[in-house]
């Protein structure tokens, strides 16, 4: 009697993730991940479209697509994506001042029908620093006893 519990639970959680395993998400996209890979400082905006498909049977609203910091920017259309359909999330770093390696995330809030979810997707690289990065010069002041004299 006892084996044909386990049995049977085994069985049902078989089943369970079975029919997990075959839903959709309602949102598929290309990545949730890019790597820029190495950049140069001087470079600064670079970008990446994230693109998804809605696979759900209502339009998809992104109600909101807000980045980790200032130095990342999203853009995103604000008008519905019909179920089937392929829609956009343009983002951009900028690595002017920002050398070395970063990551970041950007933050989708979105609605289906009267269900809302919340989604992430991330970038990251590694900026290297400007060659000949300009150097504020050296000012010393030598003051004497009749005049003052800037050297620098």
């Amino acid at each position: 009697m006892h084996t044909n519990k386990i049995t049977i639970v085994l069985l049902m959680l078989i089943q369970t993730l079975f029919v997990c395993a075959q839903q959709k998400t309602i949102i598929d996209f290309n990545t949730r991940v890019h790597d820029f890979g190495t950049v140069q400082e001087e470079v600064g905006e670079i970008t990446y479209i994230f693109r998804f498909v809605n696979n759900s049977v209502t339009p998809i609203t992104l109600k909101s697509v807000k980045a980790s910091c200032g130095c990342t920017t999203p853009k995103w259309s604000k008008a519905p994506v019909a179920p089937g359909e392929v829609g956009e999330i343009i983002v951009t770093y900028n690595t002017k001042g920002r050398p070395g390696t970063f990551q970041k995330s950007i933050t989708i809030v979105a609605n289906a029908g009267s269900g809302e979810f919340v989604e992430k997707l991330y970038i990251k690289g590694q900026v290297t620093p400007m060659a000949n990065r300009p150097e504020k010069p050296l000012q010393q002041e030598v003051k004497s006893d009749k005049q003052s004299l800037v050297i620098g």
